[in-house]
Parts: C-alpha cells; structure tokens; sequence
C-alpha cells in the first residue's frame, strides 16, 4: 500500500465548533482576494493567539485547507496559499459572471412555467385539498411489520437493485392488477417509478422530441401538460364531457405522437370514458401510430359499484403505456408508482429511469409487495374506499343543504374530489372566492388553472372549484362548506346578488 500524500491532514477538523469557523473564514478569504494566491498565511502561532484558540485547532485547518489544494505547506516554512489559485475576480465583474451563466433551453421553458400552488405554510383551518388524504387511514401496523420483516431480512451485500424495481413487487403487481383493474401483463412489463409523476416524465423524455405534437384533455392535470410542455412539444387540447375526452375532436393530421389521458375518472371534471371513445381511442392511436398515456390516478375508488376496468385491457396493439400510483390508496409522501409499458418500450423506460434515479427505495418495495402478497393491501383499500364513500355522502349531503340551489356538483360517482359549480359567479370570481374562503378558515382550489384553452372557447362557463375530501372527517366537511357559502355569500353581496340563507 502506498504511503500517504504529505498534506493528508492529521487531525480530524471539528465539523461544528471553532475549527470549522476558522476554515470558513479562511477560504473565504482566499476566494476574496484577501489572502492572494503566493501570499503567506498566518502563522498558526500568531492566529492562535489572535483568536483565542489552541494551536491544535489551527493547526488542523491548516492541514485540511493543505489537503485540499489551498495551501502550500512545507517542514520549517511558512504556510502560503498555493500560487495555482486564480485571482479573485473583482465583485462586479463576479456578479456579471453569475448573471451571464446559462441554462438549457428546457432549463429556459421550466424555470418560466407556472405550476400548480404549493400547499401553503399556514394552511386553512379546513382544507379541500385535492391529493390529501388522511394520515390515519395509512395502515400502519400493517406496514410496520411488512417493512420490519424487510429490514430484518437483508441482503448479503449492499449494492444498487435493478432500475425496473424489486422483482417481488412486480410479481405482487402482476396479479394484482389482474384483479382489480382488468389488467394483463407479464411483470417484465412493470417498471417502479418514484409515483405517477415521475413516469410521467419519463413518458415525455422517452416519447416526445421537441417538434412533436401530443393530445391532452381539457381541462387536465396541469402537473402531467406541463411535462410535456417542457421537451418543446407542442400542445393540442381536446376538450372534455360529462363523458371524458371527446373522441370525435382528436387531430387526425399524423402529427400527434402521444395522447395523455385519464379515462376511469377525468380529471378533474370526473367523467367515466364509455366504451364506444375507449374504442375509437385506440383505433386513432393505432391509424396516427401514437401512444395513449393512460393515468389511473385513483382507480380503485368508485362507489356503488365495481372499478371500471383499464382501458390497457383492451389494448390489442400494444399502444397504451399504464401509469399507476400508491399516492392515493396508501401515502403522497411514500413516493412509489408504476408503469406497465407495451413489450417495445420495456429497455429504453428502464434505460431512462436507470439514467434518472437507478431505481426506486427497496425497502419500501419489499414491504408492499408483502401487503400485497398477503392480501393486506386489498383489505385495506376495501376498508379506505369505505371511509371515503362516508366523507363523500357527507360532503354532498352538505352542499345540498348549505349551498341549495347555488352549486352543481360533477364527478362524484368516483375518486376523492369532486367539482362544484357556481353558476352564479364567473370564472374571474375564482380568485376572490379563494381568498374569501380562506378568511373563514376554508381552503378551496379554483378550477380555472386547469384549463389549457382561452376562455373563450367556454363561453357561459361558471365559476369552479375543485374540492378534494379524503383527508377530512365528516364534521370538518361540514363546518367546511358552511364557510364557503359564507364566503359565496360575501361575493355576491359585493355583485348585488345574494344568496338566500346561507348556512342554513
């Protein structure tokens, strides 16, 4: 073995005390200038006693700073900032350098996008917030022994696993997805992804170059058109129904690549695609040679009857890519989803999340795998798809009485949120109505940014809000819908239109 290089520094440098002040200052003084490069240091003595430490400590600095090319120290001579250093650039000239960097062209179209808000730092007392789901529907004894077996069992070695995630997990999913969602596949064709947002990007690196064109429903999850957006595509919106996409306006000039879709439940308008545009999907995809991106965000939930199988089951041409996520069922926080990618696509998604990320937390793989193997899972979202049943009857019970005649209701056969009109405000009320609402204590989320068109091509369309409800109990619900027609009411008492007993 080799001996050690001269300035490999002795002693450890205190990370957090004296020591670690004295490097800082240091090399902030050699990157200003006021140490020039050549220049002697201060003597480690001299220092010491300047600033009222040891000599061990300075010492030790001065090692690390050797160590790591900023000084040149030498026995019997004094220490002095190694002469290789460029010259510190005078501070003008530094802010114009940092003003002069670059970005890529894609770093250019998403540092100026607008994306959906942020949850607030002080948020509503009441929040509808879509996503959220409630932290005491997670199972967490199940899952603490699941993922607790999985640690306990460990590998022999440590070492990265393979970008398509744990074969366990895929080998659950596969049967799984049979099951519940009318899905075949082979577990070959599952790649784990950090949730549907990140195989949603992948789809978009893989499938779009920046000349290309892609169908989005409209209105639809900013989050997924933004990705999009951001290799250069270009954006053509469909809009939508009660019934979903509307199949008979998709381009039919050959230049659509990839068509984004959620067909069990829209988003956010909620409707079910019918089988007859699930069909007629399939085949414009197949005559365009585009892909469908199917987003099953929340599949698992629909109340009164079975989930509606997805429309991947039916694809015969290898067309549709199934994006799918735990986000819903389990946690937003635990980060894990999944695609089921046609056999052509199977190397290059794994290429790309390899070069992303190399794969998902194994662990967690290996824990829910085991829920799913042992049926927990299954359990678990038969017992939450309860509860949510609950807080929607609740929800639209509430409405009924505090809101009566003011407020239409959309999307609520399936999902956690739904979308209230209110026909007596426009689209421009939005904002007011949000800011009202969150004066009374409620957090409400409008509509509007979710829509890709102008306003113009909806003409008459009223004001809306999308209200999510799984993270709420039935009390909040109500106490929640009370403040917004309070703040309904407020609104239309400034436009000369109140509304009639609100919270009554």
């Amino acid at each position: 073995m080799g001996q050690l290089p001269a300035t490999m520094p002795k002693r450890r440098l205190d990370g957090t005390g004296a020591g670690r002040r004295i490097y800082e200052l240091l090399r902030a003084q050699i990157a200003d200038g006021s140490l020039p490069p050549g220049g002697r240091a201060p003597s480690t003595r001299a220092l010491a006693a300047e600033l009222g430490v040891s000599r061990t400590t300075v010492t030790a600095v001065y090692e690390q700073l050797a160590a790591e090319g900023f000084l040149a120290t030498a026995s019997g001579r004094a220490a002095r900032v190694a002469s290789t250093l460029a010259p510190a650039a005078p501070a003008a000239a530094r802010r114009s350098q940092r003003a002069a960097a670059p970005l890529s062209v894609f770093g250019q179209r998403v540092g100026t996008m607008a994306l959906s808000a942020l949850p607030a730092n002080e948020p509503a007392a009441i929040d509808f917030l879509y996503g959220a789901i409630a932290s005491g529907d997670f199972p967490t004894l199940a899952w603490r022994r699941a993922y607790l077996a999985a640690l306990l069992n460990p590998p022999s070695r440590l070492y990265y696993a393979a970008p398509e995630g744990d074969a366990s997990l895929r080998r659950a999913l596969q049967g799984y997805l049979g099951r519940a969602r009318g899905l075949r596949c082979d577990a070959e064709q599952i790649v784990i992804v950090h949730g549907s947002q990140q195989a949603i990007d992948l789809c978009a690196r893989v499938l779009l170059d920046a000349a290309d064109t892609f169908v989005f429903e409209d209105p639809g999850y900013l989050m997924a058109r933004r990705c999009f957006e951001a290799t250069g595509a270009r954006l053509h919106p469909v809009p939508v129904d009660t019934q979903g996409l509307d199949t008979d306006q998709l381009p039919r000039d050959g230049q659509a690549r990839l068509a984004y879709v959620t067909p069990s439940h829209q988003f956010p308008l909620g409707g079910t695609l019918p089988i007859a545009r699930r069909q007629a999907l399939l085949r414009w995809a197949g005559q365009q040679r585009a892909w469908v991106v199917e987003d099953d965000y929340d599949g698992e939930f629909r109340y009164g009857q079975r989930p509606i199988d997805a429309l991947q089951a039916i694809d015969t041409d290898g067309r549709v890519i199934y994006v799918g996520t735990f986000s819903k069922a389990l946690s937003p926080q635990m980060r894990l989803g999944y695609l089921v990618l046609p056999p052509a696509l199977v190397t290059p998604f794994r290429q790309a999340k390899r070069l992303t990320d190399r794969h998902a937390p194994l662990l967690e793989q290996r824990a829910l795998a085991t829920l799913i193997d042992d049926g927990a899972y299954e359990r678990h979202v038969r017992r939450i798809r309860r509860e949510n049943e609950r807080r929607r009857s609740a929800l639209l019970d509430a409405v009924a009485r505090h809101l009566p005649g003011h407020a239409q209701v959309q999307g609520a056969a399936a999902g956690l949120h739904l979308v209230l009109w209110l026909p007596l405000l426009r689209p421009q009320d939005e904002p007011g109505l949000v800011e009202g609402a969150r004066r009374h204590g409620v957090g409400v989320y409008a509509v509007s940014g979710l829509f890709a068109s102008p306003p113009g091509r909806w003409p008459g369309r009223p004001a809306g809000l999308v209200v999510g409800y799984a993270s709420l109990d039935a009390a909040d619900i109500e106490a929640g819908i009370c403040g917004l027609a309070q703040a309904v009411s407020d609104l239309l008492r400034i436009k000369g239109k109140p509304l009639a007993n609100p919270g009554a």
